[in-house]
């Protein structure tokens, strides 16, 4: 007899220091079988799916939401999520179910909840028929995992890799041990552990100090012993001003409490020995502009993490374009998200030019919009597939991302993509869609902080983070934080 699975996703990295709320209209939502649409896909409900079939699970389909890292979610999306979830789930319940498996970011936030994958969990379990049901799943590295997810849950698993080329994969993971759970009987618990660390996106790589050598741990534990399941280290989400934020690590297992209480500590004792490698702070812009004068050979990627699109940035800041600008760079390029911007330029001939007003209005912390004369170079609806399936905007949208309509144009030797549509610079597709060969170009501007590196890595001759005006900032004491749990690294 097949197994029944009830399915559902929930994915929303959310920056409480951003300005606006996020609607229920910027959600991508799935229902029933739409959710079936994503098998083959590259994110990782598609890798669920994958997975229930070779299983030979039959999959109950409930609902799936999906929105690009923004500001605070307005309640009446967790509130539509739930009755949705609900809707379909009760009736599955009711005829009986053997598991419940969940796609979660694990930072998410709402007006009234600081703690919303916390808050759905706590809601399933207290459903009639889930009481005692196994509650598996997966979510971001990225997390601020909370004890009500690990209370309400049973096996949780964290992506392992930053930039997340193992979000598919990862969900792989947990669908296995889904199986390990129905075939032995075996039902494991989860257990919690927050030191009082805080890190910025930038200092959680895992390819470098201090998530390496914890990635390294947690591999480690699970090797040496059968009766744990799965080690995740969560580097936290530093922007979601939440009591839980920062870093955190969880475990399944069904060894004793002490026993899970001892790793977690192995863990958060190392984290705590090298929490100073995680505090990375960008030199100022002016600082590394003067390295590029004059401009050396190859392609230079500047990286701008307090404009993070990955970590729900407006994507809108001026501060790298006026720098390239003000020093006259010379074949380069940066991306702007601008939909008026765009909308300004529908009717204007290709090749003529006009006075524009870029930028500038998302952030109050930017210093606003930029007017230069400009040349329309090109038009298009913003549609690219992407080259990479295994990147992490792979892991937020699947094979496709839509920047909505895009407009590319040229001031003196500078060339600006206008972008409808927050789009995280994740993935070549974005610039080649729109006729723009980054290899051939001396200087290219990314709003991000480590998720690029898997596509800009192999092109770039040289990489330089810069520290720009923004809502992304990466030393963390200057951002205004009135949840957190207090004292901790580095803000105390």
């Amino acid at each position: 007899m097949k197994s029944r699975i009830l399915i559902a996703g929930l994915f929303h990295e959310t920056n409480s220091f951003v300005d606006g709320l996020t609607p229920l209209r910027d959600f991508q939502i799935r229902r029933g079988d739409e959710l079936l649409d994503c098998i083959g896909d590259a994110s990782p409900l598609g890798g669920l799916l994958e997975s229930a079939r070779e299983y030979e699970w039959e999959i109950l389909p409930s609902v799936d939401y999906r929105a690009t890292p923004s500001g605070t979610v307005k309640d009446e999306v967790v509130e539509e999520f739930w009755r949705g979830f609900v809707e379909r789930a009760e009736p599955e319940l009711q005829a009986g179910i053997d598991a419940i498996y969940l796609v979660l970011h694990g930072a998410m936030v709402a007006e009234s909840f600081p703690d919303v994958e916390g808050e759905i969990l706590e809601r399933i379990r207290k459903l009639p028929g889930a009481e005692n049901l196994p509650i598996f799943g997966v979510f971001d590295l990225h997390a601020n995992f909370t004890q009500r997810m690990a209370e309400y849950s049973n096996c949780l698993v964290a992506y392992r890799e930053n930039p997340h080329t193992d979000a598919r994969e990862s969900a792989q993971r947990a669908a296995l041990l889904l199986l390990r759970c129905l075939e032995s009987g075996e039902v494991p618990r989860m257990y919690w552990q927050h030191p009082a660390i805080v890190w910025p996106p930038t200092g959680t790589g895992t390819a470098d100090e201090p998530m390496k050598g914890l990635e390294n741990l947690a591999r480690e534990l699970e090797a040496e012993h059968l009766n744990l399941w799965s080690v995740s280290v969560a580097g936290g989400f530093c922007f979601a001003d939440t009591p839980d934020t920062g870093v955190s690590f969880c475990l399944a297992t069904t060894a004793e409490e002490s026993d899970a209480e001892n790793w977690l500590t192995q863990l958060s004792d190392l984290a705590l020995k090298t929490k100073e490698l995680g505090n990375v702070i960008e030199p100022d812009i002016d600082e590394v502009f003067a390295t590029l004068d004059p401009l050396p050979d190859g392609l230079t990627v500047l990286v701008e993490p307090s404009e993070n699109i990955g970590a729900g940035a407006p994507g809108d800041c001026t501060g790298l374009l006026r720098a390239l600008v003000e020093h006259r760079i010379a074949n380069s390029a940066i991306a702007i998200n601008d939909p008026d911007a765009v909308k300004r330029l529908q009717t204007l001939p290709i090749g003529d030019s006009l006075t524009l007003a870029i930028g500038g209005k998302g952030s109050r912390l930017d210093a606003g919009p930029l007017e230069l004369n400009v040349q329309l170079v090109s038009r298009s609806d913003g549609r690219f597939e992407l080259e990479d399936k295994q990147s992490h905007l792979a892991s937020m949208c699947g094979d496709v991302f839509e920047m909505g309509p895009c407009a590319v144009v040229k001031h003196e030797g500078i060339t600006v993509l206008l972008t409808s549509h927050r789009t995280p610079p994740f993935d070549l597709g974005q610039w080649k869609s729109q006729g723009i060969e980054p290899t051939t170009l001396s200087v290219i501007c990314v709003k991000a902080a480590v998720a690029h590196r898997r596509a800009y890595d192999p092109i770039a001759t040289r990489m330089l983070w810069v520290n720009t005006p923004g809502p992304c900032n990466s030393d963390l004491r200057t951002l205004p934080f009135e949840k957190i749990n207090r004292p901790i690294y580095p803000l105390d």
